[in-house]
């Protein structure tokens, strides 16, 4: 996120859209409403129910479960046709004026360059999403906007299309209610105003969840919100450390601090930094991956040998989760290693994780509870006899069992101290990693398949692993021991090592290391730059150049982030920019980690096009509106014929999934606990009074729901909070369900995700969790 929760309180107006703020980021809710008290702040929520957040808005808008880039699209169109953008913002801090290819196009749900692929879908050559460009290579621009081909008038007239009418067909948001809400959240496009986005899952579980965030990335920087006290683009994470596995290269296609995986391609080090950016911050991206290789291999990684660039596995294909698991059923995956993890009710398509894991020959899950992946082979219907794959259970250490970071969704990082010993024979993950690596580098000691990357790695963590001795190798060292500063002292000549660039700053120094500060700001603007680190290099709000106008004045004199007095900077935060030089020359390169040093209201790094472009889901009661193709073209298609047709009448309804209060994630920790099982005893799903009467329910009777793949059985709960939409001037139904049962723990109960299909973003491969087709009916 580009800003943290208690900066909530500067907000003027918050949009919560795909997110359920006041059940699932309670402590986040503070800050919102002390925005209401204290600045009459107005909060919209957007969402397919009524939520507690809902329960609570000044404004409440519905919205049909996958619509969420045409409602977007609309607020957007809104703002330019209205003339309500922020016009000195937009011109200087985004690529507005950057004129595009000629040949660049866009008909019928297709940009140019697309070419037909397997399964209906298509993929893009995209020569022509680029910029015109003068003969030393430098971009041409229009500084009047009026050029047909500058980026501005393309996005015009791309989103001319989303008008107030199309948009409610779609969405199913009455058009009044659109009205209301484009009106008062584009009154924050103007100096001294700040609008605030706030979005979780119900933005980006979706075959076009990455445009969804994108989309409101566009959105804020039209209305001058990015960069701003009170402003941002501000995801919701799930969990409170969520952001760090991120930043520790958790995800498939990363290395740590958000390096790309080196790929088959790069055969050596030259190959891989050929990729890297020519121009912005990330020019620097060869320091950090020379510093991390240092903090991995030591005195073994040298210039001569590639600093052991080859020891690092390369990514030769899609290794994300559906694609493992696709593999796992093709025999491909041998055994599996699971921390924390719960894919036999967590993942999509919960009920194929199950039958899939048959196929390894070992598994190894760590966790707090026997959880159902662990125990995949005693689910009912099962034969233990006749399932070979070896389980290994690991009895993990909870929480505050252990020491370490956690970071937050502001990218706050922060000590969090062990409270108390773990019970019995619990570890934490590190005893666990830093036990079975020892015990693997003794194996191969011996001898092995290319054991150098195991031999040669750096392990000095002590006989029971130190967290401390972690942390001081994140966040880096030169070649005399010492720690460095911050990223800024990294080198790309093997003089210094950094596990993690981005959070390099946040324990460089024994005695009062960053990460343990617990200063709470007196006056200020919420900054707290006291009380932790947040990443990078302790700045609270980045992209803060665009706090201030071109010549240094904050657009809000009332709650300034950096402002120029004439001589030097003054600042209430950690400047994203080179203070050292004035106003004019930072106000040409206020988005420093943008090869084109702006903001990118038109780019070709996006799979689908350089517009976020409205699409169906996967499943969907309605043909798309917007165009002949029906859904994300770009997206990989795991199971062809695994989705309902379009407009069922086998599955008529909408079904989307979402979260309780009371029980967290796939439910291992919170379905062991009597006193949260009291509270929320039993799986149930959510439908309206409406589809009660069609179907002959009421609250406590028993029903099936199923989708194309799967069905389960479990009660349900007739409520208001749920209602019909009208879609293309027909009414829709919507039915929603909890995912947090499974067969093992204290409450049991039926796996939402057996009904959810294995499609994914066509960027992250993230799946498509809360937009299918069912249908329901009563047991009996």
């Amino acid at each position: 996120m580009t800003n943290h929760w208690i900066d909530y309180k500067n907000s003027d107006v918050i949009m919560n859209i795909g997110g359920n703020t006041a059940e699932n980021h309670p402590i986040s809710m503070k800050w919102v409403q002390k925005a209401r008290d204290e600045r009459g702040a107005k909060l919209i929520v957007v969402d397919p129910r009524v939520t507690r957040t809902a329960a609570v808005a000044d404004l409440y808008a519905p919205i049909r479960p996958g619509t969420n880039i045409a409602f977007l699209s609309g607020l957007i169109n809104y703002a330019l046709e209205k003339d309500l953008y922020h016009k000195e913002y937009v011109l200087n801090y985004t690529n507005a004026a950057s004129l595009v290819n000629p040949g660049f196009g866009f008909n019928d749900g297709l940009f140019t360059g697309s070419k037909a692929a397997e399964h209906g879908q298509y993929t893009y050559d995209k020569a022509t999403w680029a910029f015109q460009t003068d003969a030393e290579g430098k971009t041409l621009k229009d500084p009047t906007l009026q050029d047909p081909n500058c980026v501005f008038q393309l996005m015009k007239k791309h989103y001319s299309r989303y008008d107030v009418k199309t948009v409610s067909e779609i969405t199913g948001c009455p058009e009044d209610k659109f009205r209301e809400v484009a009106d008062l959240f584009c009154s924050t496009g103007k100096p001294g105003k700040a609008g605030n986005i706030l979005y979780a899952m119900g933005i980006t579980q979706f075959t076009h969840g990455s445009q969804g965030v994108r989309s409101i990335a566009l959105l804020q920087l039209l209305l001058g919100n990015v960069g701003i006290a009170g402003g941002g683009v501000n995801a919701q994470r799930g969990q409170s450390n969520v952001q760090g596995a991120c930043d520790m290269g958790q995800l498939y296609h990363i290395v740590t601090g958000y390096m790309p995986m080196p790929a088959d391609a790069h055969k050596d080090l030259a190959g891989y930094n050929a990729t890297t950016p020519k121009a912005g911050y990330w020019t620097n991206r060869p320091k950090f991956m020379v510093s991390m290789l240092k903090a991995w291999y030591g005195d073994k990684a040298t210039a001569d040998n590639d600093f052991c660039f080859d020891y690092l596995p390369k990514l030769d294909k899609d290794r994300s989760h559906m694609a493992m698991y696709k593999y796992m059923a093709q025999g491909e995956v041998k055994g599996m290693f699971c921390f924390a993890d719960n894919p036999a009710v967590g993942g999509p398509t919960a009920f194929r994780k199950r039958e899939y894991a048959k196929k390894l020959d070992w598994l190894v899950v760590s966790d707090i509870f026997e959880n159902e992946t662990a125990a995949f082979w005693k689910a009912p219907g099962e034969n233990p006899e006749e399932i070979d794959t070896e389980v290994f259970l690991l009895p993990a250490a909870l929480h505050f069992e252990k020491e370490g970071t956690i970071t937050n969704s502001g990218r706050w990082i922060q000590w969090r101290y062990k409270a108390q010993e773990a019970l019995g024979d619990s570890k934490s993950d590190l005893w666990i990693v830093d036990k079975l690596f020892k015990a693997v580098r003794k194996a191969y000691a011996a001898g092995g398949k290319f054991p150098a990357p195991i031999l040669d790695m750096v392990w000095d963590y002590g006989d029971d692993a130190d967290a401390v001795k972690v942390a001081m190798e994140i966040n880096g060292y030169d070649a005399s021991g010492a720690l460095v500063e911050n990223f800024t002292k990294l080198a790309d000549d093997g003089s210094t090592s950094c596990g993690s660039w981005i959070y390099s700053g946040f324990y460089n120094n024994e005695s009062d290391p960053a990460s343990k500060r617990r200063e709470k700001e007196t006056e200020g603007i919420g900054s707290n730059a006291r009380w932790s680190f947040a990443w990078p290099v302790n700045r609270r709000i980045v992209y803060n150049r665009c706090s201030a106008d071109p010549e240094g004045k904050p657009w809000n004199p009332d709650l300034p982030v950096l402002w120029w007095d004439g001589k030097e900077w003054k600042r209430n935060d950690v400047p994203d920019f080179n203070a050292t030089v004035p106003p004019a020359d930072t106000a040409k390169t206020p988005f420093i980690m943008s090869p084109e040093l702006q903001a990118r209201l038109f780019s070709s790094a996006m799979a689908e096009g350089p517009f976020p472009e409205h699409y169906e889901p996967w499943e969907s009661p309605v043909a798309n509106k917007m165009g002949k193709v029906q859904f994300n073209p770009v997206s990989k298609v795991w199971y062809p014929g695994d989705n309902a047709e379009v407009g069922s009448s086998e599955f008529p309804y909408i079904a989307t999934s979402y979260r309780l209060t009371e029980h967290y994630q796939s439910g291992i920790m919170t379905r062991n606990m009597p006193w949260l099982n009291e509270a929320m005893p039993e799986m149930f799903v959510e439908i309206s009074p409406s589809l009660a009467g069609k179907i002959g329910v009421k609250s406590g009777d028993k029903v099936v729901v199923e989708s194309k793949r799967a069905q389960i059985e479990c009660k349900v709960a007739v409520t208001p909070r749920l209602k019909s939409l009208k879609v293309n001037g027909e009414e829709k139904e919507i039915v929603g369900m909890f995912f947090h049962w499974g067969f093992m723990g204290l409450s049991k109960g039926a796996s939402a995700n057996d009904l959810i299909p294995s499609i994914g973003d066509a960027n992250t491969t993230i799946p498509e969790f809360k937009a299918f087709l069912c249908n329901i009916r009563r047991v009996g």
